[in-house]
């Protein structure tokens, strides 16, 4: 044991963390700007052997990362290497009286750098190298041959203590700042260390000081924390740098939280209790809240409320939520959270909408990792274990939609990992993909005419490509009259804010495609069960297995009733076909059922660090072709991404009326029969009141206008215009149309902005 100093160390896998009890010490905790905490390091290093983390565990804890722990473990191998091994403190000859007399000191200057060693390295070599040029110069200068051995021995000496010194890591990172330096001061040490602070009572560490080499070039505010954007020398990706309430705490509050959260450790959920994730998180916050409140009141504390609030949040949030992941996944502009094996080894990567993929300053810790793995395993109710070391599910708080994927061993060797893809809390709409450029306003009013005419379609794409986002949005394109029925093995679609909405919308939960547990129904036996459950619109999540040829049951079934539709992997019509009847078993035939394949994908610009996502076909399954739909000429594009616009264009077949599809949806409706003109003047009158709902938004300044709330509100009033129309003169004009429905989102446009809905 190192003298007055309580240390343990923590070993996880090869990983070796040292913690350091500071709270009794008057004196500071870090290793830079304190020679004592400095010495006190080095000693449990030469005692203890190299660690991985050093952590001064305090009101606050001090973390010090593996890259500058290893130079701490490099100084505590140098000082073992000169005293244990060269054993320069045991020199007879310095030590002998002859020795004392004809170099005088010089074996307790010996001493002193040595010593010094451990607190002060860089002072260690500076006085050294300074003494060793002064022995150098009085053995030139000697003339008494008696005392030469002598001299030259302490010249030795302080040339291995040198040299030892010289080939520390430390000493050669800051070389360029040691002329001038003055044995004692400790600001060069800052240089180099800088502990992540973090409070006591979490896992998770942040480095919560800003990069000293970046360049902001974003900076905002999510809930209560601070996002900030920096570019840093030599380094492609950014960093996104987020300071959360957990770190911007007095210490009062501190010690309030560490108290809760070990009275809350105490009351554990059960399994049965994770059923219901959001009523679980509702008792607990309630606990939370009362728990900070009576502590508070102990304490003779007087607390606001917003801030007995926000402290039962982060309560809540390390002891039954996901930390800080949560706070990411809160960031609107946030797509998708690596946190990669072996978990703490390397910050958590983000995948940023605007910045593109961003290292951020959170460093998790191996305990909080497991714990998350417990939790998606209860909340879920699927195995992940070796025999299944891959779990898909879903995160659903108030605040926080995502899709989940988990790896573990032996899939993955170095430990359990976590993909996070966020999802927005409101379902897509057409006019916000249109903001965004994913789509053209001529390509939203085609989309709400295809939905309302009930046709089959597929939507493929690359991963991360917008599939189910789009998706998301066709179905807010869907009329609140008719039912839909959704069926996915994680839940992405947001079912429970589209019943808000007031949608009769089910949704099913069926067996993962990768891994899943027996208890669950399989896809296709999900799709095939929807069958039975009444009239109703059918959206499949993602086709992946044996489930497309339930699917293409469900589309031969329904396609001239209700919509049915899915999502796929995929980059063009014919590797869609190509996977659909050569690798799922769907025959030719029945791929005729599928009438629209959108293809969605990412597209990146030349410097290939910026992406952007966009729609860049929409085409249509032509029905007269036998084997091969390329050389038959089955796959007819309506729309493709023109790159010099940046926008999805119609084709010239689309223009000229001969898509088959739409006028089969025509020739269901006795007013457009035979009349290209009046379908395609429909086509263009949504077209405009899709641009109509993105102007006014956008002029308003009110974003809810965009989202779904408003969108189903908005269509459901232009159906009843288009109605009203046609009763009162027969089939409506589309200028009649456009002027009845400007006139009301006018209207509404006003109460909104006057706070009305």
């Amino acid at each position: 044991m190192v003298e007055g100093i309580k240390y343990e160390v923590e070993r996880e896998g090869t990983e070796r963390n040292l913690k350091i009890e500071w709270k009794d010490l008057l004196s500071y905790p870090n290793v830079e700007y304190n020679p004592i905490a400095m010495a006190k390091v080095i000693e449990i290093l030469i005692e203890s052997g190299p660690m991985t983390t050093i952590t001064f565990e305090t009101q606050k804890n001090y973390v010090y990362p593996f890259n500058q722990v290893k130079l701490l473990n490099e100084i505590a191998r140098a000082f073992t290497y000169l005293v244990k091994e060269r054993r320069i403190l045991i020199n007879e000859s310095l030590m002998s009286a002859k020795g004392q007399t004809c170099v005088p000191g010089g074996y307790a200057l010996i001493k002193e750098i040595i010593s010094l060693i451990k607190e002060d390295p860089i002072g260690a070599y500076l006085k050294s190298l300074r003494l060793l040029r002064q022995a150098r110069a009085d053995l030139k200068e000697s003339k008494n041959k008696d005392c030469e051995t002598y001299i030259k021995n302490y010249e030795q000496i302080l040339a291995e203590i040198t040299e030892t010194l010289q080939r520390l890591e430390l000493v050669t990172q800051l070389s360029d700042t040691l002329p001038g330096y003055k044995v004692g001061e400790r600001d060069i040490y800052g240089k180099v260390f800088e502990p992540i602070i973090k409070p006591n009572f979490m896992h998770t560490r942040l480095i919560s000081e800003p990069p000293a080499r970046g360049e902001q070039v974003d900076s905002y505010s999510v809930a209560d924390s601070t996002v900030s954007i920096y570019s840093l020398p030599d380094k492609v990706r950014l960093l996104y740098h987020i300071v959360t309430p957990e770190y911007n705490l007095d210490e009062y509050e501190y010690t309030l939280l560490n108290d809760a959260r070990e009275i809350m450790a105490k009351f554990k959920p059960k399994k049965e209790e994770f059923i219901n994730p959001s009523r679980m998180r509702e008792v607990f916050f309630n606990i939370s809240k009362d728990l900070v409140e009576e502590l508070s009141q102990q304490k003779e504390l007087k607390l606001p409320y917003n801030k007995v609030k926000m402290l039962a949040k982060i309560l809540m949030r390390l002891t039954v939520g996901f930390g800080l992941v949560e706070e990411l996944l809160m960031d609107e502009k946030v797509e998708d959270v690596y946190v990669n094996a072996p978990v703490g080894s390397t910050p958590i990567i983000l995948k940023h909408a605007i910045h593109g993929e961003c290292e951020t300053n959170i460093y998790p810790n191996m305990i909080e990792g497991r714990a998350w793995a417990s939790r998606f395993r209860m909340l879920s109710g699927r195995a992940l274990d070796e025999a299944n070391p891959v779990l898909d599910t879903e995160l659903v708080t108030p605040d926080v939609r995502a899709r989940v994927a988990i790896i573990q061993e032996p899939l993955s060797p170095e430990g359990t990992g976590f993909t996070f893809r966020r999802h927005r809390e409101k379902p897509w709409t057409l006019p916000l993909l249109v903001k965004s450029k994913s789509i053209s306003p001529l390509a939203a009013g085609l989309y709400s005419f295809l939905i309302d005419g009930s046709r089959p379609m597929l939507i493929a794409g690359t991963r991360g490509a917008g599939k189910t986002s789009l998706m998301s949005s066709l179905l807010i394109e869907i009329m609140r009259r008719f039912r839909i029925i959704t069926v996915e093995d994680t839940l992405e679609i947001p079912v429970d804010y589209m019943r808000e909405l007031g949608y009769n919308i089910t949704s099913m939960k069926v067996r993962s495609a990768i891994v899943g547990s027996k208890s669950e129904l399989s896809a296709a036996d999900g799709i095939r069960t929807s069958l039975r459950l009444g009239d109703s619109c059918l959206i499949v999540g993602e086709v992946r297995s044996t489930e497309a040829l339930a699917l293409y049951e469900a589309m031969r079934v329904g396609a001239l009733a209700n919509v049915v539709a899915g999502t796929i992997h995929g980059d063009t019509p014919y590797g869609i076909f190509d996977r659909l009847v050569n690798d799922l078993g769907v025959p030719r035939t029945s791929f005729k059922a599928t009438d629209i394949i959108t293809i969605a994908n990412k597209l990146r610009d030349p410097s290939g660090l910026r992406e952007v996502r966009r729609v860049t076909e929409i085409t249509e399954v032509r029905k007269d072709w036998e084997e091969d739909p390329v050389k038959e000429h089955a796959f007819m594009q309506l729309m493709k991404y023109d790159p010099q616009k940046d926008q999805l264009v119609a084709t010239p077949e689309l223009l000229e009326g001969e898509s088959e599809i739409i006028k089969n949806i025509a020739g269901r409706i006795r007013a457009w029969s035979g009349k290209w003109d009046l379908v395609w003047d429909n086509i263009l009158l949504r077209t405009k009141v899709k641009q109509l709902m993105l102007d006014y938004g956008l002029k308003s300044g009110n974003p809810l206008m965009l989202e779904s709330d408003f969108i189903v509100v908005a269509n459901d009033q232009f159906h009843k215009i288009f109605d009203d129309l046609s009763n009162e003169t027969g089939y409506p004009d589309s200028n009649d149309v456009i002027r009845e429905f400007e006139h009301w989102i006018k209207i509404k446009s006003k109460e909104m902005s006057k706070g009305g809905i």
